[in-house]
């Protein structure tokens, strides 16, 4: 059973640059995709950021290209969402999410919440 875990948020301030980060339970496949997608209040579920496990390929929303890099890490099975100049308006719980295709997620962690204070 495919199992992943998010890490990394909390409460930050403007301006700060945490880390998310999204541990897949055993070694994805080379076929996996895992992509990273946040929920504010209120608002529908967006997507954020992908990365092909075997490529390495990155993919963004519009609002990530510049200030948020996709990074994995071979040895532990972890993709990290490293997000810079967070602004309130980044408050949301972020998800990761594993399918095969980028936008899409077939299986998903439970989300870990972010809030950017001014």
């Amino acid at each position: 059973q495919v199992q992943l875990e998010e890490s990394g948020g909390g409460s930050v301030r403007t301006g700060d640059s945490p880390t998310l980060t999204c541990a897949h339970s055993g070694r994805p496949s080379r076929s996996t995709v895992i992509n990273w997608f946040r929920q504010a209040p209120g608002k529908e579920r967006e997507f954020v950021a992908a990365i092909r496990w075997g490529r390495g390929s990155t993919y963004y929303a519009d609002f990530a290209k510049g200030r948020f890099i996709i990074t994995k890490d071979n040895a532990k099975y972890t993709v990290q969402l490293q997000m810079t100049s967070l602004e309130p308006h980044d408050t949301a719980v972020y998800y990761c999410a594993r399918s095969t295709n980028i936008g899409e997620g077939r299986y998903w962690g439970q989300g870990t919440q972010v809030t950017v204070s001014s």
